[in-house]
């Protein structure tokens, strides 16, 4: 009897897990908002090439990506942890980031607090972890701009994501893990998006070459000023290299922090 109900379980599969996806590592909990109302993408086989974990990557010419509503932060006005569910283009998640920070940090450095960003899988794994210095992000600080570190797997370097002195447009660079540039990204004049998106364009290194783009979606007049709920899109071309897709998923993270991120305590 007790090898029935087993042999049961295993064809009704796990809440919120497509059937034949792995069985999560149960000595991870993550504070997923309803699981079993989630569906993600199903697992695919790596290329031995390819960073574990980044085969979700491999052929995606949209990433979206959706911050959670802090519903605390809502009520107290205070800053929360931040968490983001990152999906394809047919709403499958394939990612779930959680922020790391300690309290004194967010309360006081507010927008520009040091942090740490994990990015993990279906099975639990934490396949990209995104580090965030304490930095300034004003033009009149121009040797101490921002800079993220971005790791796939955690522990070994791929690049970083670093912002550029520029008096009229937010500016920032694709790096890979020496440190030399590989694309430019390009933001416009006024970031507020209070009734339209906002675009961050992907470009050469000589700006002359649209190649993609980061669209930070308008969610309405109450979403964008009562909660610190974000929706980004990501759009590259599919046979851009995974490590720089993981490093643009890392400055959707940041332009979320720097020019999006607000609550009621700033009302």
């Amino acid at each position: 009897m007790a090898c029935k109900d087993a042999q049961d379980q295993r064809s009704r599969g796990l809440p919120g897990f497509l059937p034949g996806a792995p069985a999560p590592d149960r000595s991870f909990h993550p504070s997923y908002p309803h699981p079993e109302n989630q569906v993600w993408q199903p697992a695919l086989p790596r290329p031995g090439s390819l960073p574990p974990g980044l085969e979700y990557l491999s052929q995606l010419d949209l990433i979206i990506i959706h911050q959670q509503v802090e519903l605390l932060g809502m009520i107290l006005g205070t800053e929360t942890s931040n968490k983001y569910e990152i999906k394809n283009s047919l709403g499958q998640r394939i990612y779930f980031a959680v922020e790391e920070s300690i309290c004194f940090n967010r309360t006081f450095c507010s927008t520009l607090r040091a942090c740490t960003l994990k990015v993990m899988d279906h099975s639990g794994r934490e396949v990209i972890t995104v580090n965030r210095p304490l930095r300034c992000n004003s033009c009149w600080c121009p040797c101490y701009l921002q800079e993220l570190e971005i790791q796939a797997p955690p522990g070994t370097i791929v690049g970083y994501v670093a912002q550029k002195w520029d008096p009229f447009l937010p500016k920032f660079t694709i790096q890979n893990a020496n440190k030399e540039d590989i694309l430019k990204i390009v933001g416009p004049c006024a970031t507020c998006g209070c009734f339209g998106d906002v675009d961050f364009e992907v470009k050469t290194i000589n700006e002359k070459l649209t190649i993609g783009k980061i669209s930070k979606y308008w969610s309405g007049f109450v979403n964008d000023v009562f909660t610190n709920a974000d929706n980004f899109g990501i759009h590259v071309p599919a046979d851009l290299d995974v490590t720089v897709k993981a490093a643009m998923i890392g400055a959707c993270f940041l332009f979320d922090f720097m020019f999006f991120e607000h609550s009621l305590a700033g009302l």
